[in-house]
């Protein structure tokens, strides 16, 4: 409260503050809570279905092993490359976000050749649901990180024209955020795997 020249007691507001988020970050924060939601309802069919009987148990691929060790190193290096960034060191940015960029592809090649386990061991698509499932969940896996090298190769341009750096860090951000998600999505899959196959 104040007091005026007349003498007449006035409030005063104080102004409001506002949390603020990159627009952009937001979005890519709404678009990971609805692809959370997603596998969690996948996978709660999952289990449900697997309760009503006639499925199909089998081994997992190998290949789920090292492609499991393949993402848990690609969040190291970009991880890496993200506090390069902070630290304004542009050529270990380009170095570490292109070994992310590889061990991506990497990943992805892995998870293929598992499908091929998987067809050899008379796992299919289309016949028992437990395979269905696992083909699904892969799947839809392996697009969400297609998107993410997608980004990374975005990334690494912003990169190569110095565009990311400690005064720059939002689309770094997001980038490594989203890789971060889709590797701890990766880990969750692999372990609900082991636990319900």
């Amino acid at each position: 409260m104040e007091k005026s020249l007349t003498g007449e007691m006035k409030i005063i507001e104080e102004p409001k503050k506002t949390l603020a988020m990159h627009p952009k970050k937001f979005a890519m924060w709404l678009f990971m809570a609805s692809v959370m939601m997603l596998f969690a309802s996948l996978t709660s069919a999952y289990i449900v279905r697997e309760a009503e009987g006639n499925w199909l148990y089998f081994e997992l691929p190998d290949l789920f092993y090292y492609t499991s060790a393949i993402i848990v190193v690609s969040s190291i290096t970009m991880q890496w490359a993200y506090f390069a960034a902070k630290k304004d060191d542009a050529v270990k940015v380009r170095l570490l976000v292109g070994i992310t960029s590889v061990l991506g592809v990497a990943f992805l090649v892995g998870q293929f050749m598992a499908w091929g386990d998987l067809v050899r061991s008379s796992v299919y698509f289309v016949g028992n649901p437990s395979g269905s499932f696992l083909y699904v969940l892969t799947g839809l896996h392996g697009l969400h990180i297609i998107s993410a090298v997608i980004f990374l190769m975005v990334v690494l341009n912003s990169a190569a024209k110095l565009r990311v750096n400690s005064k720059n860090m939002a689309q770094m951000e997001m980038c490594t955020t989203y890789w971060h998600f889709l590797g701890g999505l990766w880990i969750y899959l692999f372990i609900f795997f082991i636990i319900n196959r």
